[in-house]
C-alpha cells in the first residue's frame, strides 16, 4: 500500500468517527463555549415515546447541563441528600456508574432549583464536577475521585440566597471561577475570581471583586465568560451591577462597566442570572428583570460606563435568566417568558419579538442544524428557524419538568429533565 492510500484511508478513518460522533458537548454552552454546534441530521418532532433513543431515569432532579465525550454522557444529579455524578453510556442508554461527589442538598424557591444546578466539564480524560454548596471535584472516566475540595472552606463562606449555580470554565489546564456573592453590604466585599489548577485543584491565582453593589445586587447567579480572538482574551466576570475583564494570568482587573440598572432608581433586587454571549469584536452583556441588553466592543481600559467609545448599542429589554445566542449577523435573547427578540447584531436593530411557549424560560438557547432550541420549564422545545423574520418549525413536550439547557452530539439532542436523561434522535 503506497503512502499516498495510507494517508487517504487514515483522512477517511477522521472524518468518519467525526461524523458517527459530531461535534463532543464538553461544557454548559458547547465545543465553543457559544451555545452553536455543527451536528446535523437532527429531529425536529418528538414526544415522551416518539423519536426518543432512550431514557435513563436519574436519582434526583437538577437543572445541570450534561457534558458529553464521544459515548459518553456525565450529568450531576442529587439523590436524597447526597450529591452524585453519573456517567451514562449514550449507545446503550445505561449507567456506567455513579460517585457521591458531597451531600448537603438545598431545595429554592419551591420548585426553582437545587445543589445540582452548575453543570460538568470534561476534557476527555476528566471531569470537573461542582455544586451550590461549594463542592469541587475531578473525575476520572472510570468514576474515580482524583481531587475533592470545598470552596466555602478556601475562599470563605457563601452568602447567597439560592446557592452558588454558577458554572466554571474549563480551558486549557485551568478552571477559572467566579464567586459573586455578600451580605449586602457592600463595604465587606466577599466577591471572588479564581482560577485553579485543573490536575490538582490548586490555587493558581484569586482576585477581589470591589463593587458599590448592595442588598440582593451583591448576589450573581451568572458564569463567567472567556473573550478570545487573534489579538486579546480576558476572562469576563458578571455581576454586582457590572461586566468586569480580567487578565487570564494574573486575574487583575482590566476594564469594567457598569449602567446596567434602569435609569429611574436603583433595584436593590436586580441580581444577574443571564451570562454574557461573546463573539469576536462583540460582547453581548445582559441584566436582569426591567434592566437593559448592552453590546460591548472588547478592550479599553478602566471604567467604561461612560466611555462610549465601546458601546455599540443598548437595547431596553434582557433576557434575564437566559443567556443571550450570537448566529450569522444576529443576536437572539429568549426572554424569561418565552418571547424570541432577534437583533442585529452591528446596530441592535429588532427585527422581531415572536411568542413562543407562554411558561417560565430558565434554559439558554442553542443553535445546530439550521435550529434554534429554546426548552420551557414545563418540558416544551421550541424549535425556530434562525433568521431576520420568526419562523416556529414545532413545538416538542416531554411533560417533564425542564430547565437545563439543551446538550446536542453526533445526531441527537440530550435534554436533562427534573425526573431523566433523553436521548432524542434515532
Amino acid at each position: 500500500m503506497n503512502n499516498c492510500l495510507k494517508s487517504m484511508l487514515a483522512l477517511t478513518a477522521v472524518l468518519l468517527a467525526t461524523s458517527v460522533y459530531g461535534q463532543n458537548w464538553p461544557q454548559w454552552r458547547g465545543p465553543d463555549s457559544n451555545g452553536i454546534s455543527s451536528a446535523k441530521g437532527l429531529p425536529t418532532s418528538w414526544s415522551k415515546t416518539e423519536n426518543v433513543a432512550w431514557r435513563v431515569e436519574l436519582p434526583g432532579p437538577g437543572g445541570a447541563t450534561p457534558c458529553i465525550w464521544e459515548d459518553t454522557a456525565f450529568v450531576t444529579s442529587t439523590s436524597g441528600d447526597d450529591l452524585v455524578l453519573l456517567a451514562v453510556d449514550i449507545k446503550a442508554g445505561k449507567i456506567k456508574w455513579q460517585t457521591k461527589i458531597s451531600q448537603g442538598d438545598k431545595v429554592v424557591r419551591g420548585d426553582e432549583g437545587n445543589a445540582a444546578s452548575p453543570s460538568p466539564s470534561t476534557d476527555g480524560r476528566h471531569v470537573w464536577v461542582n455544586f451550590s454548596n461549594g463542592a469541587l471535584a475531578c473525575v476520572d472516566y472510570q468514576g474515580k475521585i482524583v481531587w475533592n475540595m470545598n470552596l466555602q472552606e478556601r475562599f470563605g463562606q457563601f452568602k447567597i440566597a439560592f446557592g452558588m449555580t454558577s458554572t466554571p470554565i474549563l480551558d486549557g489546564d485551568r478552571l477559572y471561577l467566579q464567586l459573586i456573592h455578600g451580605e449586602g453590604n457592600a463595604k465587606t466585599r466577599e466577591a471572588t475570581i479564581a482560577c485553579l489548577d485543573k490536575a490538582t485543584g490548586n490555587t493558581v491565582w484569586k482576585t477581589g471583586r470591589p463593587s458599590e453593589a448592595h442588598s440582593e445586587n451583591e448576589h450573581s447567579y451568572a458564569s463567567p465568560v472567556l473573550y478570545r480572538d487573534k489579538q486579546q482574551e480576558f476572562l469576563l466576570s458578571h455581576g454586582a451591577d457590572y461586566i468586569i475583564a480580567h487578565d487570564l494570568k494574573t486575574g487583575d482587573e482590566l476594564w469594567r462597566c457598569g449602567g446596567l440598572h434602569p435609569p429611574a432608581g436603583y433595584d436593590p433586587t436586580l441580581r444577574f442570572v443571564s451570562s454574557p454571549a461573546v463573539a469576536p469584536g462583540l460582547i453581548i452583556v445582559p441584566s436582569a428583570k426591567r434592566g437593559i441588553t448592552l453590546a460591548l466592543k472588547p478592550g479599553g481600559k478602566g471604567d467604561l460606563t461612560e466611555q462610549t467609545d465601546f458601546h455599540l448599542w443598548k437595547f431596553s429589554i434582557t433576557p434575564d435568566v437566559p443567556s443571550p445566542l450570537i448566529l450569522d449577523g444576529i443576536v437572539y435573547l429568549c426572554r424569561e417568558n418565552g418571547n424570541l427578540i432577534a437583533l442585529d447584531q452591528k446596530t441592535g436593530e429588532q427585527f422581531y419579538e415572536a411568542r413562543t411557549n407562554r411558561d417560565r424560560h430558565r434554559a439558554s438557547p442553542v443553535y445546530a442544524d439550521g435550529k434554534i432550541f429554546l426548552s420551557g420549564r414545563n418540558g416544551m422545545v421550541s424549535i425556530c428557524k434562525p433568521g431576520k423574520e420568526f419562523e416556529l418549525i414545532s413545538q416538542n413536550t416531554l411533560e417533564e419538568p425542564l430547565s437545563a439547557s439543551p446538550a446536542i452530539s453526533g445526531s441527537r439532542i440530550y435534554l436533562r429533565t427534573y425526573n431523566a436523561l433523553y436521548a432524542i434522535g434515532r
